[in-house]
């Protein structure tokens, strides 16, 4: 199926990108929040290009983090300006983790994604189911009830023929192979700053 962009343009045209995040140039950096979800919101619309019923699920858990934590920064915008702040200074007030506990989902949620991704496009005669499957093993699985398997296991077994996927990110491949790897590159280094700062005790409720 051929792409449904302007000739020469693919899915990451005109959308907010990872790679847009500004982050210090230290080794424990700060995210800043608007930009992140941002980056996420666009990020669910890969979950379209999949192109099955099964995903909207998937879609729909990502989208309802995504707005835990953008309550939580509209109510209290000071203290929310990166994600970190946001994290501390709910903890501190014991009443509420709602946004901490959706920015953990949403972070597992990115983290399968790029673990997919990453796994089909560094091998190339895997199709996506077998790299989706991988992936949740290794990202959401061990969190999901034995009621939220089965949805999972659905969605990726939906997932398109990898030709086709491809395909519908736009038609020079040339170009989505190294947007897609641009893009695969700052969600991962995103995904690492997070994933190190909410395993420590201070992310802890």
């Amino acid at each position: 199926m051929a792409a449904a962009y302007p000739p020469g343009g693919t899915f990451f045209d005109n959308r907010k990108s990872f790679a847009t995040i500004p982050l210090e140039p230290s080794s424990d950096p700060h995210i800043p929040t608007g930009p992140f979800l941002e980056a996420a919101k666009s990020l669910t619309a890969l979950f379209d290009v999949l192109g099955s019923a099964a995903f909207k699920p998937v879609k729909s858990d990502m989208n309802g983090n995504i707005k835990k934590i953008r309550d939580r920064q509209l109510a209290s915008p000071l203290e929310s300006e990166t994600l970190q702040g946001l994290v501390k200074t709910e903890l501190r007030g014991k009443k509420s983790h709602t946004a901490t506990e959706g920015l953990v989902w949403l972070v597992r949620g990115l983290d399968f994604t790029a673990q997919a991704l990453r796994h089909n496009t560094s091998n190339p005669s895997s199709e996506l189911a077998a790299s989706f499957r991988e992936s949740y093993t290794h990202t959401l699985k061990p969190h999901h009830s034995m009621f939220v398997k089965p949805i999972f296991s659905a969605a990726m077994s939906a997932t398109p023929y990898r030709k086709d996927f491809y395909a519908k990110l736009g038609d020079d491949q040339t170009r989505v192979a190294k947007e897609l790897d641009d893009w695969l590159t700052a969600l991962e280094k995103n995904v690492k700053v997070l994933n190190t700062f909410l395993a420590k005790p201070e992310a802890k409720w």
